[in-house]
C-alpha cells in the first residue's frame, strides 16, 4: 500500500488496520450490519444459501446442545460465502434462543409473534449468539457467549398493543423483540452481553480482527 493510500485509508477511517482485505457479513442481517459499522468495521453484506432449519433438525436429532447448533450455523454461513469471496474476512453469524428446552425460531407473522410472546412471558430463557470467522475456506476463529433475559408477565392486551407499536419489526428477531427498542419494556432483568442479546458477540469479534490486522491495534 503506497503513502497515499494509506493516507486516504486513515482519513475514511481512522482505525482500520493495515490489512486491506475484504470484510464479509454472511448474512442480510441489517442489526449485525449496523453494529460492525458503528464499531468501524467496514463490511459488505452477503446472505449465505444455508437450509437452515435442516441444520437445526439434524443436529437437535444427533442430541447436540443448542450452543453448538448456533455455533455450526454461523460456521457453515461462513464458510459457504467465502468459498465465492477469495481473500475476504468472511464473519458468520446464527443466534439461538432456548426457554425451558424449546427452541424457538423467527415468528413468521403476527400470530407467531404473538404466541412466541405468551411462551416467554413470566419465564427466563436465553439467547446464545455465536460468530465464525472464515477465510479462503479456512475456519481461523470462533466465539459463542450467551444471555440470560428474564420476561416479566404480559397480558394478551399489552401484547396486541406491543405488536401494534412495532409493526413487522415482530418477525425480524427470534424472540419478537429488539432490546434496543420498544422491547426493552418487556423485560424485568438481562444478565449478559449487550451485544450478545443483539446477536453478535461484538468485543471478541473485534479482538480477533485486530489479530488480524483488519482493526487498529
Amino acid at each position: 500500500m503506497t503513502p497515499t493510500e494509506m493516507q486516504q485509508k486513515d482519513r475514511q477511517n481512522p482505525l482500520q488496520g493495515e490489512q486491506s482485505c475484504e470484510v464479509v457479513l454472511a448474512s442480510a442481517s441489517r442489526a449485525r450490519a449496523t453494529m460492525l459499522s458503528q464499531a468501524g468495521v467496514v463490511c459488505r453484506l452477503q446472505p449465505a444459501n444455508v437450509d437452515e432449519d435442516a441444520v437445526k433438525t439434524e443436529l437437535r436429532a444427533s442430541g447436540s446442545a443448542v450452543a453448538a447448533v448456533a455455533e455450526a450455523l454461523a460456521g457453515a454461513k461462513a464458510a459457504a460465502v467465502s468459498h465465492n469471496n477469495a481473500g475476504a474476512v468472511v464473519i458468520g453469524a446464527d443466534q439461538m434462543l432456548e426457554c425451558e428446552e424449546r427452541w424457538f425460531d423467527k415468528p413468521r407473522d403476527r400470530a407467531g409473534a404473538a404466541e412466541t410472546l405468551r411462551a416467554l412471558s413470566g419465564r427466563d430463557h436465553r439467547l446464545i449468539s455465536a460468530a465464525v470467522v472464515v477465510r479462503d475456506g479456512q475456519r481461523l476463529w470462533q466465539h459463542t457467549d450467551h444471555a440470560t433475559l428474564s420476561m416479566r408477565r404480559l397480558g394478551d392486551d399489552f401484547i396486541e398493543r406491543y405488536l401494534d407499536a412495532i409493526g413487522d419489526a415482530a418477525c425480524s428477531s427470534v424472540g419478537a423483540y429488539q432490546l434496543e427498542g420498544l422491547g426493552a419494556q418487556l423485560f424485568e432483568r438481562v444478565q449478559g452481553d449487550f451485544f450478545t442479546v443483539l446477536g453478535l458477540p461484538l468485543l471478541p469479534l473485534l479482538g480477533f480482527l485486530r489479530t488480524q490486522g483488519v482493526l487498529a491495534e
